[in-house]
């Protein structure tokens, strides 16, 4: 299977975690292993637990892995504390690392439906089980087609697609990429067709958030993995637009954050702890020689907490 995958971020993911030879490590997100091939390299008596959620990645990084101190499991990281509980692993994590978004053989693979420039089924699910994005066009109102293109898209336009996008499914059910596609750009005003090259990216960025749970799975298994984490365990987690940055941006706030109270108030009476710090004030970003090198960096966010 042709899985190519360039590790976004990965020394700075490395040097993040702050590897120690003998320590307990999770990917939740194991994709074509770049980013678990290499923290598996730095461990001698310690171990890596991978997870994903798609069959295809889980081949993959089984045959990439073999003969490191590492082990393959199939998950969604939102069940991290399930999986690892079924292979004996109940906490005491030093580092865990969130790869999040598609990965690139997703993309690649036309036939994954992902991609709104081939022509494929259009599916768009990551673990190759449940409704598909067809099940979603075909089925859902507009009102909720447009709910999310706008919560999960950003899309200005969002009204103007649901209602495109029902009146094509009376004429002909949705089975392929390019007949969304070509929905989408067919409910833009001329101009905005015009000046993006790629007027359905925010829409098909939206139906497959929505079809995976993914913001869902992000908040659930950001609190599954820092209470699995040991104190002084290092969380890294990479996202690849604003929705899922400021999921994280947030929690990572809240851990780091003592007092609760009101800021009416003069003193303190919660009492509250920090349960982590911020190692990362500002999200890290790609170097120009990465993003000359990985065109899929160029949006990518790092973000690193402590648990304390």
């Amino acid at each position: 299977m042709d899985f190519s995958h360039i590790p976004v971020l990965l020394q700075e993911c490395l040097d993040g975690l702050a590897i120690r030879p003998d320590g307990l490590y999770l990917d939740g997100t194991a994709g074509g292993a770049g980013h678990s091939g290499e923290i598996a390299r730095r461990l001698t008596t310690g171990h890596l637990y991978s997870l994903d959620q798609d069959p295809d990645a889980i081949a993959v990084a089984t045959q990439r892995l073999a003969g490191l101190p590492a082990t393959v499991l199939q998950s969604n990281f939102r069940n991290a504390r399930a999986a690892l509980a079924g292979v004996g692993i109940t906490g005491g994590l030093n580092g865990a690392l969130l790869d999040l978004g598609v990965s690139s053989h997703q993309l690649d693979d036309a036939e994954r439906g992902f991609s709104y420039r081939a022509d494929a089924p259009l599916d768009m699910r990551m673990s190759q089980s449940g409704p598909t994005a067809a099940d979603f066009v075909n089925t859902k109102s507009r009102e909720e087609i447009a709910k999310t293109l706008r919560e999960f898209g950003e899309e200005p336009y969002a009204w103007q697609i649901a209602g495109r996008i029902v009146a094509r499914r009376e004429e002909q059910p949705f089975t392929t990429t390019l007949q969304l596609a070509d929905a989408v750009a067919s409910a833009l005003p001329p101009a905005v067709r015009r000046k993006d090259k790629n007027p359905s990216r925010r829409t098909f960025q939206a139906i497959r958030i929505a079809v995976n749970g993914e913001l869902d799975a992000l908040s659930e298994g950001l609190d599954e993995i820092f209470d699995l984490l040991a104190p002084g365990g290092r969380f890294c987690i990479i996202t690849f637009h604003s929705l899922e940055d400021r999921v994280v941006k947030q929690r990572f706030r809240q851990w780091a954050t003592a007092c609760t109270c009101p800021p009416e108030l003069p003193v303190c009476v919660c009492g509250g702890k920090a349960k982590a710090k911020l190692i990362t004030r500002k999200p890290i970003e790609a170097t120009g020689d990465e993003l000359a090198s990985n065109r899929r960096s160029r949006s990518a966010k790092l973000r690193v907490i402590e648990k304390l």
